[in-house]
């Protein structure tokens, strides 16, 4: 397979010549390491066409690059394929709806567990993620454990990549409240913010239904205390003393945030941070990528570091990547032709420009494109590139489900946590409120 988009096609769909700079000149020079293995031998159908369903991008790269793929897979095999980017709030609803009509796109890339959700309305992808990962040097833990059914080498999803939602600081605000940088325990987590809201620079996490930087929070905060919503048999066990102890954590630094972030959505602290209204959040490289290229915010960017969620008591940072999961429907007619382009977009010649374009904000599936060229320019972005190591992810430490899925859909840890940093809870009611709405979820399953 070859790369076709010209400069002056980059140019048409809007890249900037920064853009393709680094996309087209890492396709030339790439340093993937491939494996010649052959490929799944299947007939696209006659007059096949797609309709694929994604998150909006937050870097514009995303999206553009994604697209010039796209419009070449159509040039080689004469299968047009119709893209939408709907928003990140939109995008499980949409699902939902295409699922339970039979009816919509052909593909859907939800986020993380969406294919456990949808599980008995989609195709197997095993021939593809089976190829991909022989030729690419396997598949890394995340992208396994969010594409595999469970107990099963049947792949349902396939991953394309995760954003990290590391700590994002202004080391010149830390510096002058006596931090270098964010400690590991939540003592210091503390102490460290009340100084910041004293110094009219506070920090802001969001406890809004926010699918990226609500969860993300929430489960830190389980996960930093030890606490998880099963054990690794699938049995409930959020209403723990861990529990407790994380939610009486947030519910003492929850003040020291800016007012408001109990609505906020997944641009909210973004906004705040570029404004700089708040000095410490999670966030992904979006926010770093889009103040070091205004040069309004650059000298933000220059004084902003990057930092692994804080261990707290776990082992290692306990941080989960959010990531993009393709799904085929099997209401789709042209289900080869659905493998077909998800497998052409995984091969290195679309891959590598369109991981390097994204400039760290999603991290890359396959061990091999560990190498990318990205992972070697701007020492702040390298942080992301082990995110699809991480162990940790929705549901943990059970088995991924229907039941486990819908739990995060529903944001019920977001909102156990938020009705007790409001004071709209105790911390006892509220772990119980959230174990009665999982067992719910996982009575109906059985």
């Amino acid at each position: 397979m070859r790369n076709d988009i010209t400069r002056r096609d980059a140019l048409a769909l809007g890249l900037s010549a920064a853009t393709f700079a680094a996309t087209g000149a890492a396709a030339q020079t790439s340093t993937i390491k491939a494996t010649d293995v052959p490929a799944p031998k299947r007939e696209i159908e006659k007059g096949a066409s797609l309709r694929m369903l994604r998150p909006v991008r937050f870097v514009q790269a995303d999206e553009d690059v994604f697209r010039a793929n796209a419009a070449n897979f159509t040039k080689e095999t004469g299968v047009e394929v119709k893209i939408d980017f709907v928003g990140w709030e939109d995008i499980n609803q949409q699902t939902a709806v295409t699922a339970n009509s039979g009816a919509g796109p052909d593909i859907i890339m939800g986020f993380s567990d969406a294919p456990h959700i949808y599980v008995d309305k989609l195709i197997e992808l095993t021939d593809v993620a089976d190829y991909a990962g022989k030729k690419y040097g396997g598949w890394l833990p995340l992208a396994q454990r969010y594409g595999k059914r469970h107990k099963s080498d049947a792949w349902i999803g396939l991953p394309f990549g995760a954003s990290a939602g590391p700590l994002i600081y202004r080391k010149s605000v830390l510096q002058s409240v006596g931090y270098d940088k964010v400690p590991e325990d939540h003592a210091g987590i503390l102490d460290l913010c009340q100084k910041l809201q004293k110094a009219g620079k506070p920090a802001g996490f969001a406890l809004g239904n926010a699918r990226g930087d609500g969860t993300g929070f929430a489960n830190w905060s389980l996960w930093s205390h030890n606490a998880a919503l099963l054990d690794e048999d699938g049995n409930v066990t959020i209403n723990s003393k861990e529990t407790i102890a994380a939610l009486n954590f947030v519910k003492q630094l929850y003040p020291t945030f800016i007012p408001g972030t109990t609505s906020w959505n997944d641009v909210s602290n973004n906004r705040a941070y570029s404004a700089q209204e708040i000095a410490l959040t999670a966030n992904g490289v979006s926010l770093y990528f889009s103040l070091k290229n205004d040069p309004a915010t650059k000298a933000i960017a220059d004084d902003s570091e990057h930092q692994l969620l804080p261990k707290g008591l776990a082992k290692v940072s306990p941080m989960d990547g959010l990531t993009l999961n393709a799904m085929v429907f099997q209401h789709s007619k042209y289900a080869n032709a659905a493998k077909a382009f998800l497998q052409y977009m995984l091969e290195k010649e679309q891959y590598e420009p369109w991981l390097n374009a994204n400039s760290g904000y999603w991290s890359q599936p396959l061990a091999a494109y560990a190498d990318a060229a990205v992972w070697a320019g701007d020492p702040k972005v390298k942080i992301f590139k082990e995110t699809m190591n991480s162990t940790y992810y929705a549901g943990y430490k059970g088995p991924i489900s229907t039941a486990s899925a819908a739990v995060t859909a529903d944001y019920v840890l977001i909102q156990m946590f938020a009705s007790v940093a409001t004071g709209a809870a105790t911390p006892e009611a509220a772990a119980a409120e959230a174990e009665r709405r999982c067992k719910r979820y996982f009575r109906r399953q059985k």
